[in-house]
């Protein structure tokens, strides 16, 4: 057995590229919309119920509670759809190197956090 095996395995201590971090981001992103879309499709289907339950799904989104879900929904998508661009621009061949991993990664979690802000500035 070969003795100078690495035993670091906390986690906490390992440095991660941000290739790493926005990769392990788009994932969750993705989880999280399963579940998101799922509240925007009950909202749809209770405003297209009835004229009563279109004003009730506008009193629940005047909530600052349900502002926050649907921002967070939103926040979750803009980033999921950024980074799902800057895997589809890697399919092409284009920043494959390491560098050009590290700069898309920039760019792409830049361009997703504009996207987050103004659909934070939309929702409120």
């Amino acid at each position: 057995m070969n003795k100078k095996r690495p035993v670091n395995l906390d986690i906490a201590t390992i440095k991660l590229p941000i290739t790493a971090y926005v990769s392990i981001l788009h994932r969750a992103s993705g989880v999280f919309l399963f579940a998101g879309v799922a509240v925007l499709l009950w909202m749809l289907d209770a405003s297209l119920d009835s004229q009563e339950g279109f004003n009730s799904i506008g009193d629940l989104a005047a909530n600052p509670v349900c502002q926050f879900v649907l921002w967070a929904v939103l926040a979750g998508l803009a980033y999921h759809m950024v980074l799902g661009i800057r895997h589809l621009i890697m399919d092409f061949g284009v920043g494959e190197s390491l560098k050009g991993g590290q700069t898309g990664a920039k760019i792409a979690l830049a361009i997703a956090i504009i996207l987050i802000v103004l659909a934070g500035v939309w929702v409120w």
